[in-house]
Order: structure tokens, then sequence, then C-alpha cells
């Protein structure tokens, strides 16, 4: 059985889409397309029914892409299976992660790793939009806050602690607030997903209740993406309440003023989301406990 040719079955399969596969792989659409019919002509069964505008498995196709993964992931294991005299894993992986854990933790490490897996290729995505971990070809996704694909399966990191900020200049203008009543003269910069938003507002913790509430507060503005939403706040348009991890650089150069500590949003969960825990490669297996290794320390643990 040619291994190239059930990978290129296997991610046909996943995406419905000869074309999308080819370039998730870096390979001509003929090339695909011929890939699978020599499959299919020395298994003597379709696999694919294709139309002019889908490709969907056929019976047959269901039955084999299951044993397909299995021979993938068992394949992967046994060219492994002596990685010190080879020279560790091989291979490409795809990940999606917010901008702050790729930029101040897992790029700064990512050359120790690399050194010990030099025939490894790593592919990091950043953005803000919650990617399709399935269509978009991404072997495992870090994911900071509630989950909501219940397809994937989900390994709990940590939590985030958050803090609020605001720039100098700002407080300065305004005030530094020490009670939650001073937050009444202030506002903040509104962080929504899709910009309809209107409920901008401070969230903390309410002891009494013991439970978690929003203040309401005005915004000057409102923004869509964690770059936005730290430069918002650099120029002086108002607080923000965001992970500790991402604001202790600016803190630290004086940039930012971290306030209120008592008054923070509720920490964030982190978690590292992959398709299915029985057909996980090897490389796979391994960036996932390392990021979690180096990550760990940044978060709060679980209870």
């Amino acid at each position: 059985m040619d291994f190239d040719e059930l990978r290129i079955f296997s991610r046909v399969a996943d995406l419905a889409s000869f074309s999308r596969a080819a370039e998730q792989l870096g390979l001509a659409k003929g090339h695909v397309s011929t890939s699978i019919q020599q499959l299919e002509a020395r298994l003597g069964t379709r696999l694919l029914q294709r139309t002019t505008r889908s490709v969907r498995l056929t019976e047959d196709g269901k039955r084999f892409l299951d044993r397909c993964k299995e021979l993938l992931i068992e394949t992967e294991q046994l060219q492994v299976m002596f990685q010190p005299a080879s020279g560790g894993l091989t291979g490409r992986l795809r990940i999606d992660m917010p901008n702050v854990f790729a930029r101040d933790v897992i790029i700064p490490r990512l050359p120790e790793f690399l050194s010990a897996h030099p025939l490894l290729e790593i592919g990091i995505s950043t953005t803000d939009r919650r990617v399709d971990l399935i269509q978009e070809g991404f072997d495992c996704i870090l994911r900071v806050g509630v989950l909501g694909n219940a397809d994937l399966v989900a390994r709990p990191i940590g939590l985030m602690q958050m803090s609020n900020a605001a720039s100098p200049d700002y407080l300065s203008q305004y005030g530094v607030p020490q009670t939650l009543a001073d937050l009444t003269q202030h506002r903040i910069v509104h962080y929504t997903p899709k910009l309809t938003s209107n409920d901008a507002g401070w969230e903390y913790f309410d002891r009494a209740n013991n439970a978690y509430k929003t203040l309401p507060m005005p915004a000057a503005v409102s923004v869509n993406g964690t770059d936005a939403y730290q430069a918002a706040a650099l120029a002086g348009l108002g607080f923000i309440q965001a992970p500790t991890l991402g604001l202790q650089r600016l803190v630290d150069q004086g940039s930012l003023v971290l306030v209120l500590p008592e008054f923070t949003a509720c920490p964030m969960p982190v978690s590292l989301l992959y398709a299915n825990r029985h057909q996980l490669a090897p490389r796979v297996q391994a960036v996932m406990r390392w990021m979690t290794d180096i990550l760990t320390p940044y978060l709060i643990e679980l209870t």
C-alpha cells in the first residue's frame, strides 16, 4: 500500500475537496486526482463520489478512511521507533494559537524543540478567529476561552490570569480608579468579535454573591482583534481587561499600568484541541506535550 496515496486520500476525504487538499499538501491538483484514481484501481472499489459541486465518501470509502488513518499513524510510529538514531521526529504539522502565546512563549522556545527534531517542519498560524481544524488542515489548536466544538477532543492545560490596564497618559488625564464606583468616570475599550455588540462593561468577581458580574461602562472604540485591543489601550482610549501574560511585557516597559487587581475578569481556560485521540500522529503528540510543559508555568493550575 502506497503511503503517499493514503495520505492524499485522507486529506481529500477530510476536506471533501481535491483542490483544497492539493493546496494544503503542496501538490498539483492533477497529481492528487491521479493518486486517488490509482488507489481506487488498486483496491477495486470507488472510495469517493465526485460531482461538479461536491466530493463525498462512498460507503466503502467511509470504512476505508478509518483503517487508512490507523495505517498512517502506525506507519509513522514505525518510522520514529528509533528516532535518536534517525535524528528525531519527521514530517509536517500545522498549529493555530493566539498571537500572545506564539510571540511570547512558543516561538522563543521553538529552537530547542527543533534542534531535537531537525527534520520536523512546523507551521504556526496566529489569528483571533476560531479556525476549523479539519477544514483548514490543522493538526492541533491552542485555544483560549470557552470551547464550543463538541466534535473535537479537548485537553485542558490551565487558566490564564486576567489583569486590568491603561496607558500612563490615560491615567494622567482621567485619574487612577481605586474602587468600582470610580469607574463611572472612566471608559473602556470594547472587545467584541463581530463589532455588533453594545454590551461593553467591566467584568469583576462579586464576593458578596460569589459570582462574576459585569459593570456597564461607556466605550469610545470597539475592536475585534487582540492587537487592536492593546493598541487602543496604548493610545489612551480606555481600560482593557486582558490576559496578564500578554500585558506583562508592556507593563515592564512602562507603556501600560495595571489597576484594580482585586477586580479582574474571570480567568480564561486554555486547551489543546485535536480531531481524534486514537489517530494522533507521534509528532502531534510530542509537540502537544512540549507546549503543555512550557505553557504550564504561565497558567493557573486547574482544580
